[in-house]
C-alpha cells in the first residue's frame, strides 16, 4: 500500500470537506427553491378556489335579482293589461299548447329514434328551466297582444 504523506492527506480531507459544505449549500438552496414553488402553487390553488367561490356567489345574487325583476315586470304587465287581453292570451296559450301536443304526437310517430332521444334531452333542459321560459313567453305574448291592440285602434 502506498502511504501518502500527512500533509497531503490533510489537504485532501480539507478539499473534501469544502466540497461537502458546498454541496450542502447547493442542496439547501435547491430545497428552498422547491419549497417556494410548492408554496406558490398552493397559493394559486387557494386563490383559484376563492375566486371560484366569489364568482358562484355573484352569479347566485345576479340570478336572484334577475328573477325578482322578471317577476316584477310580469306583475306590472299583468296589472296594466286589461282582463279581455289576458283572457285572449290565455285562450291563445291553450290553443298553442293543444296544437303543440297534437304536432308532438304526429312528429313522434314519424321521427327516427336517434332524433327522439335528442329531443328528449332538449325537453329535459327546458323543464329544468321552466319558470324563466314561461315568464319570458308570457311577457312576449302579452307584449304582442298589446302591440296588436294598439295597431287596431
Amino acid at each position: 500500500m502506498n502511504e501518502q504523506p500527512q500533509g497531503d492527506g490533510s489537504a485532501e480531507t480539507d478539499r473534501l470537506r469544502e466540497q461537502v459544505e458546498h454541496t450542502r449549500e447547493d442542496l439547501g438552496r435547491t430545497v428552498e427553491a422547491l419549497a417556494a414553488k410548492a408554496d406558490v402553487k398552493e397559493q394559486v390553488v387557494e386563490k383559484t378556489a376563492e375566486l371560484k367561490g366569489q364568482a358562484a356567489e355573484k352569479a347566485a345574487q345576479l340570478t336572484g335579482k334577475l328573477r325578482e325583476k322578471a317577476g316584477q315586470a310580469a306583475d306590472l304587465v299583468k296589472e296594466k293589461t286589461p282582463d279581455q287581453v289576458l283572457e285572449k292570451a290565455d285562450q291563445a296559450a291553450t290553443q298553442i299548447r293543444d296544437t303543440a301536443v297534437h304536432a308532438g304526437h304526429l312528429a313522434a310517430e314519424k321521427t327516427p329514434e336517434q332524433l327522439r332521444q335528442k329531443a328528449a334531452s332538449a325537453v329535459a333542459a327546458a323543464r329544468a328551466n321552466r319558470t324563466p321560459l314561461l315568464v319570458g313567453g308570457g311577457v312576449l305574448v302579452v307584449t304582442l297582444l298589446l302591440l296588436r291592440g294598439r295597431k287596431q285602434k
